[in-house]
Parts: structure tokens; sequence; C-alpha cells
């Protein structure tokens, strides 16, 4: 029990900070600004069950995909880095004034869970990064090494805590943008598509390091 619990507060850990569904909540409304109140706590709802597969599934098959694949994972972190740049950038780079783009649906003639997974649950609310961190965190537990009831269960009970964070976060960030005022929500969204595009990069660099590193030790 006492490692079951140890193994509950590694994944949160981990994985909360990384997730930042309250930091996320800013751009998943900027996306999701033309859509009435129900659907946007129905797509949420979508995005937290999205991510909790996610979770789960990189946490306990993700290092047998990738080998049945022959990818690594930082080929992984580098592909996923060059995403989420690519999703920061343009999001820094939206205008309010663009009210007119394709940004702007119509509800009633487009599925609002047209965008459920790419790109709300992957890779703006569960990313390359946090993918890499669950596979490495159930690439070294230890159900590994035998059934381990209790450790699958921690696994499972802390992927639906962060489902269940990221459904809070998401279906009332509308309450926080009136709190923050348009101003305010400005402000964060621009900071928090900054900051994505400086993740993505870290992203990057993390794989591609390792994949430098690699190549020079062949030249050798």
């Amino acid at each position: 029990m006492v490692e079951a619990a140890k193994s509950l507060l590694l994944i949160l850990s981990a994985l909360f900070p990384i997730v930042d569904p309250l930091g996320g909540s800013p751009i998943f409304l900027a996306l999701t600004r033309e859509y009435p109140p129900g659907a946007r706590r129905a797509l949420s709802l979508q995005i937290a069950m999205n991510s909790f597969f996610l979770l789960v599934g990189s946490y306990f098959i993700g290092t047998h995909i990738l080998a049945f694949f022959g990818i690594s994972l930082p080929v992984v972190q580098v592909g996923g880095g060059l995403i989420v740049i690519s999703t920061g950038w343009a999001l820094l780079k939206q205008r309010d004034d663009d009210d007119d783009t394709a940004m702007k649906r119509d509800i009633q003639s487009d599925d609002p869970f047209r965008h459920a997974f790419y790109p709300l649950t992957l890779p703006l609310t569960v990313g390359p990064g946090s993918i890499s961190v669950a596979i490495t965190l159930g690439a070294n537990a230890p159900y590994h090494q035998g059934f381990h009831v209790l450790a699958i269960l921690a696994a499972v009970v802390g992927s639906a805590l962060l489902a269940a964070s990221i459904f809070l976060c998401y279906a009332f960030a509308d309450r926080l943008a009136r709190f923050l005022g348009a101003t305010g929500m400005t402000v964060i969204v621009q900071l928090m598509s900054f900051l994505l595009v400086c993740i993505g990069v870290q992203i990057l660099w993390n794989g591609a390091s390792v994949l430098l590193a690699s190549a020079l030790s062949h030249v050798r």
C-alpha cells in the first residue's frame, strides 16, 4: 500500500506540472471562443477522457508501441516539439481583430468535437513532454517485475485525477476569463503562447541533443 501511494504521488508530481491544465485553460478558451458554454463543457469532458486514455496508454504500452514501430523516444520528442512550436507560434501571431478567420466557426454547421483529439488533446493538453514522462514512469514501474495490482491501480487513479483536473479547468475557463477581464485574458494567452513555443523548443532540443550525441559517438 505504501508503494502504491508513492507511485501515485510520483505520477501526479511528475505529470501535473507538465500537463498544467490551469495554464492551458486560457489557450483552450481562446481556441473555443465561439463555442457556447454547453458545447465547451462537453468538449472539455471529451478532452479529459482522451487525455486519460492517452496517459494510461503511454504509461502501460508506450514503450512497446515505440519498439514495435522502431521509433525512439528522442524522435518522438523532436516531432512533438515541432508540433508544439507550430501551435504556439500560430496562437502567438493570432490577432484579436482576426475574428473572421478559420478560428471562428458556426457550431451548428461544424462538429464541436472535430478538434477534440488534435490539437486540443494532443499536443496542447497531453503533449510529447507528458507522453515521454508517462512512458518513462511506466518503463520503471514495479508492475514490469510482476503483477502488482496496487501499482496498476495507482497509475489508473493518477491518470484519472489528472483528467478530472483537466475537465474542471477547461470546463470553467470562461469563469476565469470573466474574473481576469478581456485585457488580462489577452495578456495570459499571449504569455502562454510564448511559453508554449519555448516548451516546444525545449522538447525539440531534448530529443535532438540525444540524437546528435548518438550520431557523434558513431562517428568517433
